[in-house]
């Protein structure tokens, strides 16, 4: 049994599979549900090739939030945008490793602001990159999907990326949390769990079933009992 492991992750079920029609309610529905955090991805159409949502949706999603919402910023040049989305409602602000030509910099900034300091990394790239900056970090974003779109197929490599990334983070003696990002579903939670994941994003998976909420309280339900199992 590993001590340090949480009884159960995260979750954190994604807006950009939402009704975007109905945000609101959308958002109100997730409540009192077995959320953690609220996934709001933002993208431009330069770093990916897909535009989403920004400042003025976050902020109107905020009123009706009552969790903290864990923003993605899948955009070029995101240092000049932090205090806007800090001030729009954002609680954890990840940004892309392959967008920061200084991300120190930027991981310092984010955390001026108050808000979780994240990184996020592309499926090509190695966690290897994070072993100078590792120690300063709250956060790091898997991409199990190439970022851009959802409904994608999960990419089995990641277990592999997972496993290698908690092995950096103790060694760099970091508390930072492992978020994984696309096709994430009951089918292989579990197993990202296992190799070290302390949150789980799901989009298509949660917005596209018949009753969000539920497909969320299943995802609980048995994420904690293998935690308690291997617990006891």
């Amino acid at each position: 049994m590993n001590p340090t492991r949480r009884m159960a992750p995260l979750l954190a079920p994604s807006l950009l599979a939402a009704d975007f029609g109905n945000l609101q309610s959308e958002t109100e529905r997730l409540a009192g549900s077995a959320a953690d955090w609220l996934h709001f991805d933002v993208m431009d159409g330069r770093f990916v090739p897909n535009i989403s949502f920004g400042i003025p949706v976050l902020q109107a999603v905020h009123r009706h939030a009552k969790q903290p919402i864990d923003v993605h910023l899948m955009i070029e040049e995101p240092q000049h945008y932090l205090s806007a989305f800090r001030d729009a409602g954002a609680a954890n602000i990840t940004v892309h490793y392959e967008a920061c030509t200084h991300l120190h910099r930027v991981v310092q900034q984010i955390k001026q602001l108050g808000c979780r300091a994240g990184v996020a990394l592309n499926p090509h790239t190695p966690v290897s990159v994070l072993t100078d900056i590792a120690a300063d970090l709250d956060l790091v974003l898997i991409m199990s999907v190439n970022p851009g779109f959802g409904g994608q197929a999960f990419i089995p490599n990641t277990l592999r990326k997972v496993a290698a990334l908690k092995e950096l983070l103790v060694d760099c003696g970091s508390e930072a949390l492992i978020e994984i990002d696309g096709g994430v579903t009951l089918d292989n939670a579990q197993a990202l769990v296992d190799a070290g994941a302390d949150a789980l994003v799901a989009g298509s998976f949660v917005f596209s079933s018949p009753d969000p909420v539920a497909t969320l309280a299943q995802m609980r339900e048995q994420l904690t009992v293998s935690a308690e199992r291997e617990l006891n």
